[in-house]
């Protein structure tokens, strides 16, 4: 039984099949400043079976972090990938991500970056702080590891609902192994009884991450953001600088 639970209950009970378009919810938000570079810039992978966008939890942690970074623009980028049940597709996030991050270093060096994640996207969002690929992995086939000077402009990362050790292994995926630039500024939100993130049996528990659990994260983000210095400029030539294509 938990065996056939596993797949389902990595994503939210609520489905939705609307695809990503110009009116979606996340695409109309107005922006805080019409500065390409915004003071934040917060980056959310859904979970499996969310529509394209934010979802449920995405939605309910930027709404939690807005207010406290009062006074400071921000900007929201959802990850672009299938989350779906065929998890092999997580690629796709974690390369749309780490373009996403290396493009907005490269551009927007004043930036400050959270990084984020729900389940299935709390997966891929770990394997973008990865500073190795994992074993068994074909390095030609996955993103580079995030480059020091990348990293330090991320100034946060909140993981919810992060498939845990017995969870990857069923799911015949790897390890998720946060790199150590990352340590000191991730925090792996689990909602209690949560099976897939912790030893709970409570199933039901992976489709509860409300405003208590939601804002965890939300206090662990302002804090580092709040608290971090404005990073230095990239030396010159660590990246060519590419295109930039900010959308909300």
């Amino acid at each position: 039984m938990i065996a056939g639970l596993f797949p389902r209950l990595l994503g939210p009970a609520v489905l939705a099949a609307s695809a990503l378009s110009a009116t979606a919810p996340w695409a109309a938000e107005p922006r805080a400043s019409a500065s390409p570079c915004p003071d934040v810039q917060v980056l959310f992978a859904r979970g499996t079976d969310e529509a394209p966008g934010l979802g449920h939890t995405g939605q309910a942690f930027v709404d939690s972090l807005r207010p406290r970074l009062a006074g400071q623009s921000v900007q929201v980028y959802p990850i672009n990938y299938p989350a779906s049940h065929q998890w092999a597709t997580g690629i796709d996030g974690i390369r749309d991500a780490s373009n996403r991050i290396e493009s907005t270093a490269a551009n927007c060096p004043h930036t400050k970056m959270v990084l984020s994640g729900y389940s299935q996207g709390a997966a891929v969002m770990g394997f973008v702080t990865s500073a190795a690929v994992p074993d068994g992995v074909d390095p030609a086939t996955v993103p580079h590891p995030l480059a020091p000077d990348v990293a330090d402009r991320v100034a946060a990362v909140v993981l919810f609902g992060t498939p845990n050790t017995r969870a990857m292994s069923f799911l015949g995926q790897p390890q998720i192994v946060i790199g150590p630039a990352f340590m000191p500024k991730t925090i792996k939100v689990c909602a209690p009884e949560d099976p897939v993130c912790g030893d709970g049996m409570n199933f039901a528990a992976h489709d509860g991450y409300n405003a208590a659990v939601v804002n965890q994260g939300a206090d662990f983000a302002a804090s580092r953001v709040n608290g971090a210095p404005l990073p230095p400029p990239l030396p010159p030539g660590v990246l060519p600088p590419p295109p930039v294509n900010f959308g909300s």
